[in-house]
């Protein structure tokens, strides 16, 4: 199997400024707003190891309703995520592909696939105020023991080049992802979909399972080994859920003031800091020190 890396993370909210209020807050740089023709918008943060999160909000509830009723999975599954799970959530992880189609059909032969792929354009506006259109495909899997928890494939079919300047350079000092935080009561429950999204079989740890994508990490917890790590509040639903997003940063010192001079609570363990879910931020933010 081709072992895979993350691409983003997609973080529902109700109100996308409350979001962009927030990421600001805790040091981020996020970028200006982006439409999508189905009738969602997000505010990205992109950060520099050629990841992102995405605040994502609804911009057009009517649009939404025939995305969702012409078959868009995208669209739906968030649909059912904010419906069950609220407005302010950690709703996929999303894995980089060259070949959406490809996944599609694997997705399909293994009995696994969401529904149909989806190709899309939206306007992306860069940190000079420049804007280009950028097109992308998706492959979605649902596999059981997921319930609300959605993943898919994303192929960049035409993104922007370069790298992205100013919009990857946070205040806070966070330069990439470090590992992904989902909570299941079963952890061994979820470890064909691992598999399937990463490339590659997890290994058992302390408290759950992790597979290591080639950019960052995927650790499935019991409840309790979360709330003992983590120190954030353990929950009672028996299939995966995504709780956290730890991110490397280069100088802790600095993620430190940054927080303190804004005001936001957080919880120092040794190396790590620990910022809980807050409006806008659907997951608990962690922060490491790295090297790389």
């Amino acid at each position: 199997m081709t072992i895979r890396s993350i691409d983003h993370l997609v973080l529902p909210t109700g109100h996308l400024d409350v979001a962009r209020a927030r990421f600001q807050a805790l040091g981020f740089t996020v970028a200006p707003e982006g439409l999508h023709p189905f009738g969602t918008k997000n505010a990205c943060v992109y950060l520099a190891d050629d990841t992102f999160i995405e605040p994502l909000a609804i911009a057009d509830p009517l649009l939404a309703d025939a995305a969702v009723a012409a078959g868009n999975v995208f669209v739906a599954r968030d649909r059912t995520f904010r419906a069950s799970r609220g407005e302010d959530g950690f709703s996929a992880v999303v894995m980089a592909t060259a070949d959406a189609d490809a996944d599609h059909a694997a997705f399909h032969a293994a009995g696994v696939s969401a529904g149909m792929r989806l190709d899309f354009s939206r306007a992306y506006v860069d940190a000079a105020g420049r804007s280009k259109t950028v097109s992308f495909r998706l492959a979605f899997a649902a596999p059981t023991g997921v319930g609300d928890t959605f993943v898919f494939t994303c192929e960049r079919v035409d993104a922007p080049v370069g790298g992205r300047g100013a919009l990857a350079d946070h205040a806070n000092g966070v330069v990439g992802l470090s590992r992904i935080v989902g909570c299941a009561r079963d952890p061994q429950a979820v470890e064909g979909l691992l598999s399937i999204l990463v490339g590659r079989h997890p290994e058992a740890e302390d408290g759950g399972l992790s597979v290591a994508a080639t950019n960052a990490s995927i650790s499935v917890l019991t409840p309790a080994a979360l709330a003992a790590r983590y120190r954030v509040a353990p929950q009672r639903d028996a299939e995966l859920t995504l709780r956290g997003i730890v991110y490397r940063v280069a100088d802790l010192g600095v993620t430190q003031r940054v927080l303190e001079a804004s005001g936001i609570e957080f919880t120092r363990i040794d190396d790590l800091i620990i910022v809980g879910p807050a409006d806008g931020q659907g997951a608990f933010f962690g922060f490491e020190e790295t090297s790389s």
